[in-house]
């Protein structure tokens, strides 16, 4: 079946589809006719009818400040808008023509280097990317190049790569190995564990491995992987057997997040064996779709013929993306968030969000019809499932239901070995207030009763059931 298949049939009423209010001089003029979906029209339109057409349109889209299933921000301050609608049409990649806007993007490189404990901020390696899944990639090819430079009497003759992590990763790892040639190893959940754990990352390990993945917050249920005990795992394998297997850490999410609530905990460059750290500064950096960033601990981690160099203010200004043009709007967005909030700015809007989350989290266990996996109390974001009591519904009952209300909460199942298990997830993101939580609750205690009430589960079919996946 065609990606986008439009209807064929006529569509008479389609004139009328424009209020008429909207034309530029006359009411009734030029709207004797509605332009074609899925045809270029054949002459223009007034500007102003064009965009009530995409306007109206829109309006059937879900309300992005009620999507809990996103981690991506869906609020910033007018004055960010206004620098982003100011650089939209600035090439990115065009270093030499936008110098201060690349000069602002290597601030921020120098910033996320100093936040997560580069050995020497001033040498840090990185990039912006257009999102977490860039940087992923890019980070997954530097362990490649590093892994077959280093074996390159046996690759690619016979040595197959491979790459450890839990069967928890975003989908961007996936496509990584698929796009890149290189084995998955993916741990699955066992039990009530629900990430990757550090013995059994060390045990899929051999000399084909190019790294290991720990994920600073899982998008399933808002967990952090243990990366200092990951790291130590790998460590005792390194003296048993030699190998010395590099970890990567996927923080989208949590690496903008741990830095300033969760202080004392080591994750980061402060490990001497993890090489590289990602993190969507769109996501908890508090920044509007879309901008990633990727960096390294050193030179070292990065093989210089991945890079490629860029003259500009008579420099030389490294790029390591997979993209090349798209608008420089993203990086500004970044640095102004970073000037604006600073660590302490950082530090309130994080403790309230997971404060937020953790006070949505009691209360939904309150009600007595659902168990918590998590509590929001890493990621400001929790998972939870019906209690071992109810049977009159389930978790897709409960996001079908909330959906009526203009919520959007995803309701989906565990892959192996928990596809037993199916859940609700709720993703906090500042500008989710405490009184919008407020509200979230009010409208479940107004569902619960219909559906206590009903004889069963609406659908039995929970792969049917799902819109949402991971």
């Amino acid at each position: 079946m065609p990606l986008h298949k439009g209807p064929h049939e006529a569509e008479p009423d389609r004139r009328l589809a424009l209020n008429p209010f909207y034309g530029e001089a006359n009411p009734v003029g030029g709207m004797t006719d509605a332009p074609p979906r899925h045809r270029l029209p054949e002459g223009p339109l007034p500007p102003m009818s064009a965009y009530q057409l995409v306007h109206d349109e829109l309006m059937l889209d879900g309300n992005s400040r009620l999507n809990l299933a996103t981690f991506v921000t869906t609020w910033m301050e007018p004055q960010a808008g206004v620098l982003m609608a100011e650089c939209r049409d600035k090439n990115m990649i065009d270093k030499d023509e936008y110098p201060r806007t690349a000069e602002l993007e290597r601030r921020c490189v120098a910033m996320l280097a100093n936040l997560w404990h580069a050995p020497d901020p001033s040498t840090a390696v990185g990039c912006s990317t257009t999102g977490s899944s860039e940087a992923c990639m890019l980070a997954g090819m530097a362990l490649k190049r590093r892994w077959a430079k280093k074996n390159a009497d046996r690759y690619p003759a016979g040595a197959r790569p491979n790459l450890v992590m839990g069967i928890n990763v975003q989908v961007c790892w996936e496509k990584f190995c698929t796009f890149w040639e290189v084995e998955p190893r993916l741990v699955p959940m066992e039990g009530d564990r629900f990430h990757l754990d550090p013995q059994s990352a060390a045990e899929l390990c051999d000399e084909n491995t190019i790294g290991v993945v720990a994920v600073l917050g899982s998008t399933f249920d808002g967990s952090y992987e243990p990366v200092a005990e990951i790291c130590a795992a790998l460590d005792a394998l390194q003296e048993r057997t030699g190998l010395d297997i590099p970890v990567h850490v996927d923080g989208a999410s949590g690496a903008m997040v741990a830095p300033f609530v969760d202080e004392d905990l080591v994750w980061d460059f402060r490990l001497p064996r993890v090489s590289s750290i990602n993190t969507s500064g769109h996501k908890y950096g508090l920044v509007y779709p879309g901008v990633g960033w990727a960096l390294w601990r050193s030179p070292a981690e990065l093989p210089e013929e991945l890079v490629f160099r860029v003259n500009y203010l008579g420099g030389d200004m490294p790029t390591f993306a997979l993209n090349f043009s798209r608008p420089g709007a993203q990086v500004v967005a970044q640095y102004y968030t970073f000037l604006r909030l600073g660590r302490e700015g950082y530090r309130a809007v994080q403790q309230t969000t997971r404060d937020v989350a953790r006070g949505i989290a009691e209360r939904i266990e309150a009600m007595g019809d659902f168990r918590l996996l998590t509590r929001g109390d890493q990621l400001p974001v929790f998972a939870f499932t019906t209690a071992s009591d109810v049977t009159r519904f389930d978790v897709f009952d409960v996001s079908r239901r909330l959906r009526e209300r203009g919520w959007l909460v995803p309701a989906y199942t565990f892959p192996a070995n928990r596809e037993d298990l199916s859940v609700l997830r709720v993703v906090c993101r500042n500008g989710f207030s405490a009184d919008l939580a407020g509200l979230l609750i009010e409208d479940m205690n107004l569902l619960l009763p219909e559906l206590r009430s009903q004889s069963g589960p609406a659908i039995g079919d929970k792969k049917a059931a799902t819109s949402f996946h991971h």
